[in-house]
């Protein structure tokens, strides 16, 4: 029996091969797509760990929500919408249910392999937006909407950056999700903060992340993973990849140092949050760009990036917009800055695609800042429309009542820490009240 096995994965392996598919390409992209993925549970705790301990759980089955919900979505239809063969402005059905993504070559990948690694993108940037809406989103609303956005806003704006649509066609330089994962999440959760409205107690009393060491964990696994997120995104193992990865490890860290730098000549201390903060800055910022810069200029790309997020997020507590987790600060200015530089940085003798600006072709700039454009638009009314009509479906916020024990008991029945023998026991209001034993004694 396990011979027989042995002989026919030989046979598929072989046959793979023999029709164009490269065996280290493939092994690389096999560990890149892992890692992917696991940047959504690193999230969670990102993001867990920066609200309070009654909505601990809640915030990272947001997250956990996204693997599932816009998972299946991408395999069933999505993936299709985004890569299938069609126009300028969306893909095809082609590749419904899977239809017609088997073992054969896409690149030097499997087809198969390369439909998942691109689902994992989709996934991220579903949970990445939910950071706009925490603590006050009913998880029903939530499901449905994450379903639906990773289908209309998600895949048709893939589709028009990386899979033939108009704005790749034009020439828009996105290595790895500037505009299609970054942009579009930051300027989701912007919308969804808006449209939910602010936390019952924003403004009145201060809300403190409950666990910073989570925050640091999610931080670190984030920028691990996202090795295989931009690294990945070469769709290859080569010198592209090598170029991605390196790029990866110093805009980040350009990033973190110029933020420590700001944080201690504004105030003399560099908080935690701070740097992870900076870190996911950097990440997100060196995204469009990964493949298309020098590392010298990722150096200075990750520096100059700080720069925006670091007085947005001062500034930002000041107003009364509750993006919950500074996802717009975070991600979505990150990510116009870094797709704005890359329209200045892009060297043609680095990644043999186009110059930038600063080196003789002002007109990438321009096509960088519509690419800016449309994905902010796009996201923006896609985004609003789609929470109008989750609200028509099913409410999308939680109850003051409910915002007050916090959604991990009233949305999950569960509670992160407990503290004594029991939770708490929380009964709907056509919930019967509970029994007395005869002679009246509880």
């Amino acid at each position: 029996m396990r011979k027989t096995l042995f002989l026919a994965v030989s046979g598929l392996s072989g046959l793979a091969l023999a029709e164009g598919v490269d065996g280290a390409a493939t092994a690389w992209m096999l560990v890149s797509t892992a890692l992917v993925l696991l940047m959504t549970p690193a999230l969670a705790f990102f993001y867990g760990g920066l609200v309070r301990s009654k909505n601990a759980l809640n915030t990272m089955m947001m997250s956990f929500a996204a693997l599932g919900f816009v998972g299946v979505g991408w395999a069933l239809l999505g993936y299709s919408l985004a890569f299938g063969e069609g126009g300028p402005w969306l893909g095809s059905l082609d590749h419904a249910l899977l239809k017609g993504v088997g073992l054969e070559a896409k690149g030097e990948i499997p087809h198969l392999l390369f439909m998942a690694f691109q689902g994992t993108f989709a996934i991220i940037t579903a949970a990445l937006l939910t950071g706009g809406m925490v603590e006050r989103m009913r998880f029903p609303a939530l499901l449905l909407f994450l379903s639906l956005w990773g289908l209309l806003v998600y895949a048709p704006l893939a589709h028009w950056v990386w899979g033939g649509g108009f704005l790749g066609s034009l020439g828009a330089l996105d290595f790895a999700g500037g505009t299609v994962v970054h942009i579009n999440a930051g300027i989701a959760a912007l919308v969804g903060a808006l449209v939910l409205g602010a936390r019952k107690d924003y403004g009145r009393q201060a809300i403190l992340p409950h666990n910073v060491p989570f925050t640091l964990l999610g931080a670190a696994l984030l920028w691990f993973g996202w090795f295989g997120f931009n690294g990945g995104s070469a769709l290859s193992s080569g010198a592209l990849a090598s170029l991605a990865f390196v790029n990866t490890l110093l805009a980040p860290a350009a990033t973190l140092t110029t933020w420590a730098l700001l944080d201690l000549l504004r105030t003399g201390k560099v908080t935690a949050v701070g740097l992870a903060t900076a870190i996911v800055v950097g990440l997100v910022a060196i995204t469009p760009a990964a493949g298309f810069v020098s590392p010298l200029s990722a150096l200075v790309l990750g520096a100059v990036s700080a720069f925006p997020s670091y007085f947005f997020l001062l500034w930002r507590p000041r107003t009364r917009l509750d993006d919950s987790l500074d996802v717009f600060g975070a991600h979505g200015i990150a990510g116009i800055t870094g797709a704005l530089l890359t329209g200045l940085l892009a060297e043609k003798t680095w990644n043999g695609v186009a110059d930038g600006f600063l080196f003789g072709n002002p007109m990438q700039l321009a096509i960088q800042a519509l690419a800016v454009g449309v994905a902010v638009a796009y996201s923006a009314l896609g985004t609003f429309l789609l929470l109008k009509l989750t609200n028509l479906l099913t409410p999308l916020r939680a109850s003051p009542k409910e915002e007050g024990l916090g959604l991990d008991v009233t949305q999950h029945g569960e509670e992160a820490y407990v503290e004594g023998e029991g939770a708490i026991l929380v009964l709907s209001e056509a919930s019967p009240p509970a029994l007395k034993p005869a002679g009246g004694k509880a």
